[in-house]
Order: structure tokens, then sequence, then C-alpha cells
């Protein structure tokens, strides 16, 4: 890659514009978890443990000073933080990260729409573009093969929630504009 040279003004008005710069050529592309928990005793026991650390949070606001509400609510966080444990250790998690701009649009081509969904707007086959893009956007390794059964399998709402973590981080945004 080649480096140019920032320009004058930019490096008169920010002496570090050559550490920003740098900074921006090496930024991480955005990544997206989807947590997958089919325990519903241990979600529920995580549920349990949170609602009774609000309650006793709520009265030991009552008697700040109380050595008695400390304690009771240490033991409710220890109750939440072993119950989000539990969650964990039974939970499968995925990682998606977004692709380069012009990989995610070279995909989308690659699967383009039907006559009917062009004909109804659509850019691309959504059918054919989810496994790819799943796969595509996968840090776990999962395939097209992969993504196709369980889009094809799972329920309506966890196929969606699989498909809907591979696009979000295509479309994730970390800047914030007028700040500053």
């Amino acid at each position: 890659m080649s480096t140019i040279a920032p320009p004058a003004n930019a490096v008169a008005n920010d002496a570090h514009w050559a550490d920003k710069l740098e900074r921006l050529r090496n930024r991480a592309r955005p990544t997206l978890k989807l947590t997958i928990c089919d325990d519903h005793a241990a979600k529920a026991a995580l549920a349990t443990a949170q609602y009774a650390e609000r309650r006793i949070k709520e009265q030991a606001e009552q008697d700040p000073a109380s050595a008695e509400a400390k304690k009771a609510v240490r033991t409710a966080a220890a109750e939440v933080k072993k119950a989000q444990q539990a969650v964990d250790d039974a939970s499968i998690v995925l990682t998606f990260q977004a692709l380069e701009r012009t990989a995610l649009d070279d995909l989308k081509k690659a699967h383009p729409p039907t006559e009917e969904q062009a004909e109804d707007g659509f850019d691309f086959n959504l059918q054919t573009l989810g496994p790819a893009l799943i796969a595509a956007s996968s840090t776990d390794g999962l395939t097209v093969e992969d993504a196709t059964v369980f889009l094809e399998t799972w329920s309506d709402a966890e196929a969606g929630a699989l498909f809907q973590a591979a696009w979000d981080v295509q479309h994730e945004s970390r800047m914030d504009l007028g700040k500053g």
C-alpha cells in the first residue's frame, strides 16, 4: 500500500494526523455475536436471580448504612453471577464479522434476484444470499451447507435471528456524526 502524505493543512490543524490515519487504516471490521441457549431452566433461574437482585437493591436503598442490607446485595449479586455462568455454559455463541464492502457487493451480485423478486424491488435473491452471507461472515467456520440446514429446519424466528445477525453486522456503524 502506498503511503500518501497527509494534506499540509490537516497536519497543521492536527499534530497527531499520522497516528490518526494509521488507526483508521488498522480498524477491525465490526463483529456481532448471536447467543443460543436451549436450557430454559438456566434462563429462568437467571431471570429470577436478576429480579431478586433488583428487589434487594431497592430495599437496601432504604437503609444504605445497614450491614445486613449490604450483605444481602452481595449475596444477590453472587447469585446472579452464578446463574449467568450457568447460562453461559449452556449457550452456543456464534460470531459474525462484517465483510469488506466490495466482498459484500460481490456476494450480492453472485445472488441476483429472481424475476419476481426484481419486480418487487429486490437487488438480490434472499433465499440464496442468506446461507452464503452467513457462511462468509461466520468466524466459527459455518458452511453454506450448515447455514442452509439451519435456515430450513430451525423455527422461523430462530432462522430469522441467524440471518439477521449475519446481515446486521454488515450494516453496523461505530461512528458518531457531529460529535466533538
